[in-house]
């Protein structure tokens, strides 16, 4: 994983986020929408009703990415993949 996905990934790890590695990752990670605490991060089907959410995605992860020079994307609705910018 490259530095800069490490250090996403770790400091979302820190804060509590869902993250993981997928198989189809390919040096980048993913954030799953499918935990018991995934709410609170992200929601496909409801988020866009959260205020200050973007396209479901909660803007503690949004502003975390962004400062590295990254962004999230739904691949599917149980799962955000997070690339370069």
């Amino acid at each position: 994983m490259k530095m800069k996905y490490k250090a996403a990934f770790t400091a979302l790890k820190k804060i509590g986020c869902p993250v993981y590695e997928h198989c189809d990752d390919n040096g980048n990670f993913s954030i799953s929408a499918e935990e018991d605490t995934s709410y609170l991060w992200c929601d496909y089907h409801d988020g866009y009703r959260i205020p200050d959410w973007e396209f479901g995605v909660s803007p503690k992860i949004t502003e975390l990415l962004r400062s590295k020079g990254l962004f999230a994307e739904w691949q599917n609705p149980g799962r955000l993949v997070v690339f370069e910018i």
